[in-house]
């Protein structure tokens, strides 16, 4: 009896493909497609908890530490006198200002993983790994670029001229009472109507304006939706009740963020009503990222004289002092408001190799650099509670 000869199978490799598309098991071809998977990873993690990356006016920076952002101001219209030679207006406007931005100290967030616990795992373990990843890039990028917000929102235009003077920004109290009134859905459209016509008033531009609060302030508008008219009729089930049925109120788009500036913490404060908590009770056991002080994220505050040779600069902008946002409760504001360098956008390494080899395992490391500062503050509104405008810890940085 012949006996068959027994047939090998062709096993399929989760690799990067080579010649010919064939699939490769070689050590640099799984680690080139698991730097494509983690970098596929992170960034869905980076953009789904970003949104303050497309808001504003960003630049890539390349070959150089700063930026400069040209901004120029009004000039005015004049009726020719016959004969006279054409040579400019004669108050020698547009005026110019020029702001210059650098880039802060690189931002990284890595973990490694133990080649072990990932063969013992029935789970993708470097897959949400890289997606954690995004997501605290993203958490501090955002936290930057609202902070300067809130910094223009407080400054004069840069622009100095004589007897010529740009509108700066602007600050707009929600109600007249305490810090309560932060979620009183109807202090906030009226806040957010003030707000456009101040942003009209001052010239900016109607294209690309938004507002940004705390999900607890987004859905109690979502709420007053039977009164206000806020929710576009179109939008049916599921879209109102995950909180996407808002569309804008007076031509500003409208998002919510944990990464606000609000009251002295980021997107919430819990405790009794006063003059600085607008009285949330704190739901439990909501971890160390909720609630978290504004002075507890380091990289992010503002630069100081006495750092460390070890511990660095972090930061070459000014985001502002944790003092400063006491009374801070929503942002309003367009794309001019802020400028944003990026030397590094948000880029994924894995170690491979000998390194790999030594310690059993690979790190998955997440970076990116970038800086931020106010650009035109007349296009940058803060609303504020439970003080005045202008008053206490609301003044300028």
């Amino acid at each position: 009896m012949a006996v068959s000869q027994q047939s090998s199978t062709n096993p399929s490799a989760l690799t990067w493909g080579g010649a010919n598309n064939l699939a490769s098991t070689t050590t640099d071809a799984r680690r080139n497609l698991y730097l494509k998977l983690f970098s596929g990873e992170m960034f869905k993690g980076f953009q789904r908890n970003t949104i303050a990356r497309d808001l504003i006016t960003k630049r890539t920076l390349k070959n150089g530490r700063s930026l400069q952002f040209i901004f120029t101001g009004r000039t005015k219209s004049e009726f020719h006198v016959p004969g006279n030679s054409i040579l400019g207006n004669t108050d020698g406007s547009p005026p110019v200002a020029e702001v210059t931005i650098e880039c802060d100290d690189l931002l990284i967030s890595s973990a490694f993983v133990y080649e072990l616990d990932e063969t013992l795992a029935h789970y993708d373990l470097r897959g949400e790994i890289s997606r954690k990843i995004g997501y605290a890039l993203a958490e501090n990028y955002d936290r930057r670029i609202f902070r300067a917000v809130t910094k223009a929102a407080r400054q004069a235009s840069p622009i100095t001229a004589t007897n010529f003077v740009e509108p700066g920004g602007t600050q707009i109290r929600v109600g007249s009472g305490t810090a309560v009134n932060a979620y009183a859905s109807a202090d906030l459209i009226n806040a957010f109507y003030d707000a456009a016509a101040a942003l009209d008033e001052k010239g900016v531009s109607t294209e690309g304006r938004v507002g940004v609060l705390n999900p607890r302030q987004y859905y109690e508008l979502i709420q007053a939706v039977g009164t206000s008219g806020l929710v576009n009729r179109d939008e049916q089930g599921d879209s109102l009740q995950s909180g996407n049925g808002i569309i804008e109120i007076a031509g500003i788009k409208i998002y919510k963020s944990m990464n606000i500036p609000f009251f002295g913490k980021f997107g919430t404060k819990y405790g009794t009503a006063s003059a600085s908590t607008p009285g949330v009770t704190d739901p439990g056991n909501t971890g160390s990222f909720v609630n978290e002080s504004m002075g507890n994220q380091q990289e992010i505050n503002k630069p100081t004289a006495n750092a460390s040779a070890n511990e660095g600069q972090r930061t070459v902008n000014d985001y502002g002092e944790e003092s400063k946002f006491d009374h801070s409760c929503g942002l309003i504001f367009q794309k001019e408001a802020v400028g944003c360098v990026e030397a590094i956008g948000p880029q994924v390494q894995v170690t491979s190799g000998d390194v790999s080899v030594i310690y059993q395992g690979d790190v998955i490391l997440g970076r990116l650099a970038m800086g931020a500062k106010p650009l035109n503050p007349a296009a940058a509104v803060e609303l504020v509670a439970g003080a005045a405008a202008g008053a206490g810890n609301n003044a300028a940085f």
